[in-house]
């Protein structure tokens, strides 16, 4: 398949393109930094940012996608299931 927008510079504003399956872990960080989360199902939602940050978003509901630069999602706190990392 052609990808024309291969030679694009890839930004914080452009669509996503890969995505990883987040297992929330208290000690295990991403393998790689998210530039957005999608939720499948809702619940709360306890990341550390890539600035060491840990903060819990409540209440996030499922089908959206929050731009969150994730580098660890904490089991301890999440409570939101169907958790992707886009990249």
């Amino acid at each position: 398949m052609a990808d024309d927008f291969l030679t694009h510079e890839t930004s914080l504003t452009s669509p996503a393109v890969g995505a990883d399956l987040i297992v929330p872990n208290d000690t295990v960080a991403l393998p790689k930094s998210t530039r957005a989360i999608y939720v499948g199902s809702a619940g709360n939602l306890r990341v550390q940012f890539v600035s060491g940050d840990v903060v819990t978003l409540s209440n996030v509901q499922a089908g959206v996608i929050y731009p969150l630069r994730a580098a660890l999602v904490l089991a301890t706190g999440t409570t939101a299931g169907g958790l992707l990392g886009l990249r």
